[in-house]
């Protein structure tokens, strides 16, 4: 493998303007207010509007991130957000191509649902050394599976937090700075059944009940069983696949500064942070975004450099997870190479 630097050259993120906050979410729940914001740390998410496409947001936040960069520079483009997109069995990657204008580029997608942003760093710095054709790429990621999601379904009550949204990042090979470093998976395939739309796919169009189009929301099969086996695994795995990522990377845990999470309930991220000696500080709480997926940690990059959490110099860790079940972190030394 080429040992050559492989470097994020910006960040785009788009939200839609509509905002749904705590009170709406636990008026349409049922679940108290308190419990809303205290339990599930959430104090708004984002909503896109009807007709605001998934790939609607993901070419804004592209547009965002190219800024006086020419697309026609890109060489590929590659999607990694919801696999709910504008069409079943549809391209999305190739409609964010054309429409930004980067004519010279090919495109392709990676699924792994909320862990594939965090993931797809390691994906598409690997090809890039690899492939001498590969000098700038645009990977982006968008959701809007708010649409998925019945507030008055108890057993999806985790994902009550989702929010829509979007985030595009340039990565350039050669580039001096924010250099994408090691990553480090933990996948649990127990978990693989656990949440789905039930009623899409192979297994609903082979059922004898036929394809039910009018029920199409994300679920849950057992939500008891699920929270038995996974409330002891998630902590110590978030904390495997950071030390692994700091460990590949030539760091020590002592040596992070920024942990760029998922959304997370704020007691678990507290405990990661103290894990590492960090404080709030040292992150940023996505409560008044909701869990735009995979796109989490790309949205705490852009506001840890706003409020002056994330410097060069910085050892920072993106933090992601999917049902599935994956935990997935990549870590990159922020700012300048010295």
């Amino acid at each position: 493998m080429k040992n050559v630097n492989i470097g994020i050259e910006s960040i785009g993120i788009y939200v839609p303007e509509t905002v749904q906050d705590y009170r709406y979410i636990g008026k349409e729940s049922g679940i108290p207010e308190d419990v809303i914001l205290n339990k599930f740390g959430i104090r708004a998410r984002h909503k896109a509007m009807a007709d605001e496409s998934v790939s609607d947001m993901a070419i804004k936040a592209s547009v965002e991130a190219l800024g006086d960069i020419d697309p026609k520079s890109i060489d590929l483009v590659v999607y990694c957000g919801s696999e709910y997109k504008d069409y079943y069995l549809f391209n999305l990657a190739a409609k964010v191509q054309d429409s930004i204008g980067a004519v010279n580029a090919n495109a392709f997608e990676i699924h792994s649902l909320c862990s594939a942003g965090v993931y797809s760093l390691k994906v598409v710095k690997g090809m890039m050394r690899d492939d001498d054709n590969l000098n700038t790429v645009l990977l982006v990621t968008s959701s809007k599976e708010t649409d998925l999601v019945n507030l008055n379904n108890e057993r999806s009550r985790f994902m009550f937090n989702f929010g829509d949204g979007a985030a595009a990042v340039i990565l350039r090979k050669g580039l001096s700075r924010n250099i994408i470093l090691e990553t480090h998976m933990i996948t649990d395939g127990g978990f693989a059944e656990d949440v789905a739309c039930y009623n899409v796919g192979s297994e609903a169009f082979n059922n004898e009940q036929g394809y039910n189009c009018d029920d199409i929301m994300l679920d849950v099969k057992d939500q008891k069983s699920m929270k038995e086996r996974l409330d002891p695994v998630s902590l110590k795995n978030f904390y495997s696949v950071i030390d692994n990522s700091l460990k590949k990377s030539g760091y020590s845990k002592s040596q992070v500064n920024y942990i760029a999470p998922i959304f997370m309930k704020k007691s678990m991220l507290d405990e990661i942070l103290k894990e590492y000696g960090l404080t709030e500080e040292n992150s940023f709480i996505l409560e008044d975004y909701g869990h735009c997926q995979s796109a989490d940690a790309f949205i705490s990059i852009v506001e840890g450099i706003k409020k002056g959490r994330l410097k060069d110099g910085d050892v920072a860790v993106l933090l992601g997870a999917g049902t599935g079940y994956t935990w997935a972190a990549t870590t990159i030394l922020w700012g300048e190479l010295e």
